[in-house]
Parts: C-alpha cells; structure tokens; sequence
C-alpha cells in the first residue's frame, strides 16, 4: 500500500496527476491482471505506441508503476508492472495539538514459528543458503529456521506468537498483521491459486485467495546469490486488520469476526497462524519471505492501535 498524507505535496501531486487520466486509469486496470509491455498495451487499448509510452512515464515518475527492460525477439521491450495494491490518501493537517494515536508494533522473523504442521513441497532459505534436504517436513524444526528468509510449504500451517506489551488499562481497537506471500508452484507460476487462510487464536479470520507464484523478475531485495532462473523471486504485501466492526484485508470487509470473537482478557499474547487448509478448493501452496527477500524490508509485521 501506497500511503501519502497531505504534508508530502510534491508527492501527492505527481500520485494524484498520474491518476487523473482515463488513459493512465485503464493501463493500472490492464496491469491489474498480468505485466504487459507498451506494445501489447497500445493494441489493447487501441492507441498509438508513443501515447502509451507517455503516459507509462507519467505513472513510472509517480512510482505507481515499475517498468524493466527485456530482450525481444528484435531488440528489446519495456515491460510494465504495478507496485501497489492501495493508495492511501490522508488529507488531514497533523497538528501538535491533535490527539495521536498509541501504537504498538512488532515484527517477527518468519522462521520463529512457535509450532509447524506442515506437508510437502516444502523448504527453507536461511541467511547463510539452502537447508538440506528439501520437503522434509522435520526440518521446520532446525535450529537453523530462526534465521530463515522464505520459507515455503503445500498445505497444513505455521503459528506465531506476538507477546502483547500494552499499558495496564489500554483499550485495543484494532489488530493487524501484514506480510509478503505468494503461492507455491513448481519453478513459479503466475496463474497458480492458492487458498491462504489466516487465524488468530485460532479463529479463523479469512482465507485469501492469491493469484499465483511470482518469479518473472529478481526481487528487489534478493541478493546476488539468490538463484534468478526458475525460482520463486517475490511476493504481495497483504494486510489483514481486526476491529471491533469486523475484519479486513487490504482494507476490504471480508467477514464479521470482531475483536470480542479474538481477543481474551488478560491475555498476554496473540497467537497468528497462516496456512493452507487440507479441504482448500485451492492447494496451491505458500512461500513466506523474510526481511531480506522479495520486494518488502519487513518479516511479519503486528501493529496495534489502543486508546
């Protein structure tokens, strides 16, 4: 998610002049569904090449896009990617004086699950390279997983639990959890679906169901020694938020499960599971990425708002 507030007018100009087009509107709703390059963006839309090729610039310069360049069969093409899911927008001046919301924040590595249920294909990616063997469901519990950067898995789950560090008497008013994920295909695949389900404390929040595995590019954090050619390379940065009207993903309603189904007094922690369930309409597998791999710097990120 894109998230702008008033006080970045040079930004929210550009953001707001590239989404001021029907022309710029419909490449976003193109790129919706699949990367395209410029080419296959004109004849969609039915205009000419150096018009598409402005206004990609027009988005590219507001970051709303990505663009890289790929060889052809003459030459080479500039193929189009959207970056975010969201833009947020808050137009609201931030005085001193205004009340400002207590926060609370943690994130927790990816490879410090607290309990793993999980089945084959499944493999780890530390820090320091491959654990070996792959799809070995016992290696999810090698001391070496607290260093892990993508792991991965076809069905079943991994729990993690968030201590809650609150003041005495705070009054949560909402809870969310966001994370880069993507299916799990073999080599990778972009139309892959996968049914991702989310729970915490163990009531089930939503399932979600991702697109596909993504490796048609290198991510942007993946270091030098991360395998490029057919491999996994990045994932969606999802947000699943809890209040006490429902729940949400990506700030979408997608079911009624509130606070009062979640939370218990006096509770010390949040436990937050992500899994794939065995009667999924989808069993389409899930890689999770660390900090230093994909397109995200973040592990699995907690933010709580309290009063």
């Amino acid at each position: 998610m894109l998230e702008l507030t008033i006080d970045e007018s040079d930004t929210l100009i550009k953001v707001a002049h590239a989404l001021s087009s029907k022309v710029r509107i419909d490449i976003l709703k193109l790129l919706n569904q699949k990367k395209m390059n410029v080419n296959e963006i004109a004849e969609e839309l039915n205009l000419a090449v150096s018009t598409i090729a402005l206004n990609v610039r027009v988005l590219e310069k507001a970051g709303i896009i990505y663009t890289e360049v790929l060889p052809a069969t003459r030459g080479t093409m500039k193929v189009c990617s959207r970056v975010f899911d969201d833009i947020h927008m808050d137009l609201r001046m931030n005085y001193n004086y205004e009340i400002k919301e207590n926060v609370y924040e943690l994130e927790m590595p990816i490879g410090h699950y607290t309990d793993s249920d999980i089945s084959p294909t499944c493999g780890i990616i530390t820090t320091n390279g491959v654990l070996d063997p792959f799809d070995e469901p016992e290696l999810f519990y090698h001391p070496e997983r607290v260093n892990s950067q993508l792991i991965w898995f076809r069905k079943g789950y991994v729990d993690y639990r968030f201590p809650l560090q609150l003041p005495p008497k705070a009054n949560i008013q909402s809870v969310q959890f966001s994370m880069e994920l993507c299916s799990e295909a073999p080599q990778y695949n972009h139309e892959w679906p996968s049914d991702i389900t989310i729970w915490v404390n163990n009531k089930e929040i939503c399932t979600w169901t991702c697109p596909g595995d993504f490796g048609e590019r290198k991510g942007k954090l993946n270091p030098v020694w991360f395998p490029t050619d057919g491999h996994t390379q990045y994932g969606l940065l999802k947000t699943w938020k809890i209040n006490w009207e429902g729940s949400y993903l990506d700030e979408v309603r997608v079911s009624d499960v509130t606070l009062k189904d979640v939370l218990v007094d006096k509770q010390k922690y949040l436990n937050f599971r992500v899994g794939i369930k065995s009667d999924a309409a989808h069993i389409g597998g899930i890689n999770l990425f660390g900090n230093m791999l994909g397109d995200y710097p973040q592990d699995i990120l907690m933010r709580i708002l309290y009063s």
